[in-house]
């Protein structure tokens, strides 16, 4: 497409120039809000000239260093990127870059874990101080002035309202189709005026289809022509395939006692192999009319749209394998009237979700016997990606369900620990647990029965009678305890030092 068609307000048009005339514009010391959520939607351009231009200024002994705010993670050329050159000095709220964590657990950059509900309303309220500068991938600028958004919204309302100054990246790679699937909410209010947010149907719209932005804030427009980060899935394996097997057999169960209808309740699912293997098997099983309420579109939602079993999908980015990335171009006139993007404070508001009475599906690192969920460190002190949106949609869904295999360093470690060296989701927000081995329902549960249910349902066969033990004995030690532990051991039972941070 020609920049008279992507770029079409003639006023944004003098600003187009370089990505690196773009990021000479960020000054040292900024708080700089990007695009992307999950690799879609981020800028391809000027975070990698501005990347060069922090190389340049080390070289010369100047430093340079911004804070990196998002909507979660991104991709090598932004994240990569930026932690490559040294140049982050904080970031946030939720990142999956191999040098970002590197760079994070070695002390040189600072990092904030958010739940992402919060990030918008948190730099609304000042908690994070100012926001300096904003760099927006779309796909479009209107005659109006407006922006048509690109495959993912994030938090990008929040940072071109806030941003002293915005650059704004146009790809013309994206399909130009994507316009009027997006819902951009402008009528959050901050307290004490907030008022309901009108959301009564995963389906339902309340917003507009386009960003509104001052011109006057404008500082840079880049023309780009470049695709998305996309992720091959593997193939479910055995291990995937039985959780998603004991989890549709859940839902089986769940409706033949009346507690959950024919079409579920809106399904918001983590990305991997285990939620793809659970949505192929919502589109082989009885399922009908099956909806979505959750961060992101994934191939295995895509599939069940498609195939008629799923009618909608909300969610705030994309996150598809290349193969589904083809699909979704091809056909994204007609996917319209199936999916709806959100700024991710709509996507993840605990209002709509409570109201909605989303299934909440996501993994985990570890658990422990009570039902506590560790879904960010490792060894309770080095950090993998971050907590994402998983605390919002557990603590606020009708069903919080979390799940990962049993064991991780192959077969050496067991994802099923006496107590977990980090909680990011305490066991009055997980309800049901889930590895290959089985499924533990945990809802109306004390903690002593919590515990036998896990152990015997989700711990691996060759650390069940280690686990068997440390409850048998801290239950004799420590009688007529609530949680009986046993301190001095509790972590170092079944977790020896990893090798490296990878489960």
């Amino acid at each position: 497409m020609s920049t008279e068609q992507t770029i079409r307000a003639a006023a944004f048009r003098s600003k187009i120039m370089s990505a690196d005339d773009a990021a000479a514009l960020v000054p040292p010391g900024a708080n700089v809000g990007m695009s992307g959520f999950t690799g879609s939607g981020y800028p391809k351009a000027v975070p990698q000239a501005l990347a060069r231009r922090i190389e340049a200024e080390h070289a010369a002994g100047r430093p340079f260093k911004i804070g990196v705010w998002t909507g979660a993670s991104t991709a090598p050329e932004l994240d990569g990127a930026l932690a490559k050159a040294k140049g982050i000095e904080l970031r946030l709220p939720y990142q999956s870059d191999p040098v970002c964590r590197e760079e994070i657990n070695s002390g040189r950059m600072e990092y904030i874990d958010i739940h992402l509900s919060h990030v918008a309303q948190f730099v609304w309220f000042g908690f994070l101080g100012k926001l300096d500068v904003a760099v927006i991938e779309v796909t479009e600028i209107l005659e109006d002035g407006t922006l048509v958004p690109s495959t993912s919204i994030g938090n990008n309302k929040t940072w071109i309202d806030l941003a002293d100054k915005v650059i704004i990246e146009v790809n013309s790679w994206q399909n130009p189709a994507l316009r009027g699937m997006h819902d951009i909410y402008y009528g959050t209010r901050l307290p004490p005026h907030r008022t309901p947010i009108p959301i009564l149907a995963a389906g339902d719209r309340i917003g507009q289809p386009v960003f509104s932005v001052d011109p006057a804030k404008v500082v840079a427009v880049v023309e780009t022509h470049g695709p998305d980060r996309n992720t091959a899935f593997s193939p479910p394996d055995a291990t995937s395939q039985a959780i998603a097997g004991h989890i549709l057999e859940f839902f089986e169960h769940e409706i033949a006692r009346g507690r959950l209808p024919r079409g579920l309740l809106p399904l918001q699912s983590g990305v991997g192999n285990v939620a793809n293997a659970v949505m192929a098997g919502l589109g082989q099983g009885s399922f009908e009319g099956l909806t979505a309420y959750t961060e992101v579109l994934q191939d295995g939602m895509l599939e069940l749209i498609r195939s008629g079993r799923m009618t909608l999908a909300s969610a705030t980015g994309l996150s598809l394998s290349p193969e589904a990335t083809r699909i979704f171009n091809d056909e994204a006139e007609a996917l319209k009237k199936h999916v709806v993007l959100r700024p991710q404070e709509i996507s993840n508001h605990p209002e709509v979700i409570r109201r909605l009475g989303v299934i909440a599906m996501n993994g985990m690192i570890e658990a422990d016997i009570y039902g506590n969920v560790n879904s960010t460190h490792i060894r309770g002190t080095r950090i993998m990606n971050g907590i994402g949106g998983s605390g919002d949609f557990a603590r606020n869904g009708y069903l919080s369900i979390f799940m990962t295999p049993s064991t991780a360093k192959g077969g050496t470690l067991s994802a099923i620990v006496p107590m977990a060296t980090h909680v990011d989701h305490t066991e009055h927000d997980v309800q049901v647990i889930v590895t290959e081995q089985g499924l533990a329902d945990l809802r109306g549960l004390s903690p002593k029965q919590r515990a036998r249910v896990i152990i015997d349902n989700c711990a691996h066969p060759s650390f069940r009678p280690a686990l068997d033990d440390y409850f048998a004995r801290a239950r004799a030690r420590a009688a007529g305890q609530h949680t009986p532990h046993l301190l001095d051991e509790a972590f170092h039972l079944l977790t020896p030092m990893p090798s490296s941070d990878k489960r």
